[in-house]
């Protein structure tokens, strides 16, 4: 157990899908040898089956007994393989030449984008940005049989020793989010490191910094003065993805405010949310329901002149404060 604890926190109502975290990201960390295919910042359109394909389905955390539970390795198709363009021929080959892929691919991280679920006129969608959640309780870590991955003292952030690292991938099997991927040049597995660089000098890691929305927080979750603090533990409404796995995940989501169910002329009912309260619970757990009225709680008093703390934290006025 570390002594500290960074967090995230993302507020899923202002995130945009602009993937300017996932680029940030990408040219940083991922833009290497055997890389190609890492997608270590990821923003996937819900309801849908994100990346890998069906990855909450795949199994891995911890049972009710506290059992580590092994689940399914996604295999590159899963992932979405990284495809090669014919750019030479296009550049060079005359304005009939089309660009295409060397293969029909058959999924890639972002293969629903903007998709959704339901019926007109009541479809809808959100983005959801996905990273390693540096855990708790790292199922990754206890699954390693080279022990390779560790979880550090200072900060809580969930490292892996690259010397050590034989690429096994247990750790893959074992992770239920899914966010470890091979390095087949290396013949090693890899996942996001929070930035740690950044983070040794006091810089938030670049997918929080880079974001234009200002929708993502960083900071230590026993600091009662951060907003990441605030966030979690004293207002509540932000919250980790699929809890019931058990390892205790340290990013965490506002979740998503839905709009009015419309009737067939038009007219909006305000009691009947289109985003399913159900799908809501599936992802956060049943405390969703308390985070989203207190949202609406807080929102209705700003309408009415009053002052919030809460909201005056979401609306993030100057990106210092994140």
């Amino acid at each position: 157990m570390s002594s500290r604890q960074l967090g995230i926190v993302w507020d899923i109502n202002k995130c945009m899908g602009c993937q300017t975290c996932t680029v940030a990201c990408k040219m940083m960390w991922t833009n290497y040898r055997g890389m190609d295919h890492m997608w270590w910042v990821k923003v996937n359109t819900l309801p849908g089956k994100g990346s890998p394909k069906d990855w909450e389905k795949m199994g891995g955390g911890y049972d009710k007994n506290g059992k580590l539970a092994v689940g399914k390795l996604p295999s590159p198709e899963e992932f979405g393989e990284a495809w090669e363009f014919n750019h030479e021929e296009v550049l060079h080959g005359g304005p009939q030449v089309q660009l295409k892929a060397d293969k029909t691919p058959t999924w890639g991280p972002n293969w629903e984008e903007d998709m959704g679920s339901g019926t007109y006129p009541n479809s809808y969608f959100f983005y959801l940005a996905r990273l390693c959640n540096h855990c708790t309780h790292p199922s990754c870590a206890e699954a390693c049989p080279e022990r390779a991955i560790i979880k550090r003292e200072s900060d809580g952030l969930v490292l892996r020793d690259m010397d050590k690292c034989k690429g096994h991938r247990k750790c893959a099997e074992a992770c239920p989010y899914k966010v470890i991927y091979l390095n087949h040049t290396l013949n090693q597995s890899q996942h996001c490191h929070f930035c740690l660089h950044r983070i040794e000098k006091g810089v938030a890691p670049a997918c929080v910094r880079q974001c234009p929305g200002r929708a993502v927080w960083v900071d230590y979750l026993d600091n009662p003065q951060g907003y990441v603090h605030k966030l979690v533990k004293e207002w509540q409404v932000a919250l980790p993805l699929h809890p019931e796995w058990r390892t205790s995940p340290n990013v965490y989501y506002v979740p998503p405010l839905s709009p009015p169910h419309l009737d067939g002329n038009g007219n909006t009912d305000e009691s009947q949310p289109r985003i399913p309260p159900e799908y809501q619970r599936y992802l956060f757990g049943p405390q969703v329901d308390q985070a989203l009225s207190t949202l609406k709680a807080e929102m209705a008093k700003t309408r009415r002149g009053e002052k919030s703390e809460l909201m005056d934290i979401l609306i993030a006025r100057r990106w210092k404060m994140l």
